[in-house]
């Protein structure tokens, strides 16, 4: 039977996306009964959750003779409709998976709820918990803004997740990178999504990157030597102990994540050397570090070593202490005290410090194995690119090939 659409004279107001609703209220409706004139229609209405208001559906009831016999088909037809009806049967809806209307505010909160318990188990590191719960903050605040936003988890289709990630591109001026990165994190949450019974489809496949198969090379900061003096002479005066943390990451190449959870049980004067957990290392694996003879002669002469075993490296005001500080802390006093008081460009960040340290060690002529085991790249080719460009050779061996051709 043929059914049409049309919209109820009375809509009801929007529904608040904060106002939780019932699946009984989406199947809710009103029996269907027969409407006679010109044509004959069994009509009755039914809750769109899509527009959140009552709507009209009408089945046409084709002429018959006798009238009779036109009424008692009618009749049928609104029985049929009815008992489905009453069975939570919605013609807007398919009720094949009852996930798919459960409203999308509340499948957020489980998806924080899920996401705070990997990094709680640490499964997923908190940088990514930061970035991915922020990825998903910036949509909801864009899908509050729009006319019809998503309500329901059914919602959040294809053509969305496309128009939100071109107001991130182009009407936000964001970064191609910055685009693809949101749409990484949808790829992540449309699988979550399917894996929970939310969603029927992957509503990301056969989305693509702007930027395609290419690459993207991390931004790379060296510091210039007389900068590099610079902070060090203001830290001299100011904090050694923060000169230390800068000493750890110009020298040691150890993230500021895994320099805030170092004790002092973790360093060996004896082996020169500090112990990374696999806890807390970017790649899951434990790890043991170079300290160069510097890095000790300050450890020594500002007495951290003297503190007890299980006590953080870098507590309250970079000394040692019994209270953990989140890396924040380091990135912080760089830029709010430091950074501020030399007037120093925006794109010299706590973390420049690494990536100077390596290419000096490079330009001072150590062979590349030794800084790779030393900054724990995944491979040559990744610490390759840390050398600077006045410091590639030709390689003789080609230079001097000469064949029959």
């Amino acid at each position: 039977m043929e059914v049409t659409t049309a919209a109820a004279g009375c809509p009801s107001k929007k529904m608040s996306v904060q106002k939780k609703v019932s699946l009984r209220a989406i199947t809710g409706y009103t029996p269907a009964r027969l409407i006679t004139g010109k044509r004959w229609y069994v009509e009755f209405y039914a809750y769109d959750p899509e527009l959140q208001s009552l709507h009209r559906k009408r089945v046409a009831i084709p002429p018959m003779k006798p009238s009779m016999a036109r009424r008692k088909y009618a009749a049928d037809v609104a029985a049929e409709i009815n008992a489905k009806l009453s069975k939570g049967w919605n013609p807007f809806l398919a009720l094949t998976n009852p996930n798919s209307y459960v409203l999308f505010r509340d499948v957020c909160e489980k998806y924080f709820r899920y996401l705070y318990k990997l990094t709680e188990d640490g499964i997923m590191r908190i940088k990514t918990y930061n970035g991915y719960t922020s990825f998903l903050n910036v949509f909801s605040a864009w899908n509050d803004r729009q006319e019809r936003p998503v309500n329901y988890i059914y919602q959040l289709k294809s053509e969305v997740v496309s128009d939100f990630l071109d107001h991130i591109w182009m009407d936000e001026g964001k970064s191609a990178r910055t685009r693809d990165n949101y749409l990484g994190w949808f790829r992540s949450f449309a699988a979550w999504l399917l894996e929970k019974k939310y969603v029927n489809e992957d509503f990301t496949a056969g989305m693509t990157t702007v930027q395609g198969k290419r690459k993207c090379e991390k931004n790379r900061t060296v510091i210039p030597k007389d900068v590099m003096l610079r902070i060090r002479e203001y830290c001299e005066l100011h904090n050694r102990h923060f000169l230390l943390a800068c000493y750890i990451e110009y020298y040691c190449f150890i993230r500021p994540k895994e320099m805030s959870h170092i004790r002092i049980r973790d360093i060996s004067v004896k082996n020169g050397t500090i112990a990374i957990s696999a806890e807390v290392s970017k790649n899951r694996r434990a790890a043991v570090v170079t300290l160069p003879d510097c890095v000790v002669r300050l450890m020594l002469d500002l007495g951290v070593l003297n503190a007890p075993g299980d006590w953080y490296l870098f507590s309250d005001g970079f000394v040692p202490g019994r209270k953990y500080h989140p890396a924040k802390h380091f990135g912080d006093f760089w830029t709010l005290k430091m950074k501020k008081a030399l007037e120093l460009p925006a794109q010299y960040k706590f973390y420049s410090l690494k990536d100077t340290g390596i290419t000096d060690l490079i330009r001072a002529n150590t062979d590349l194995l030794s800084v790779r085991d030393q900054a724990r790249h995944h491979s040559l080719q990744m610490t390759d690119l840390y050398t600077p460009l006045e410091s590639r050779e030709a390689n003789e061996t080609i230079r001097h090939h000469e064949s029959y051709f």
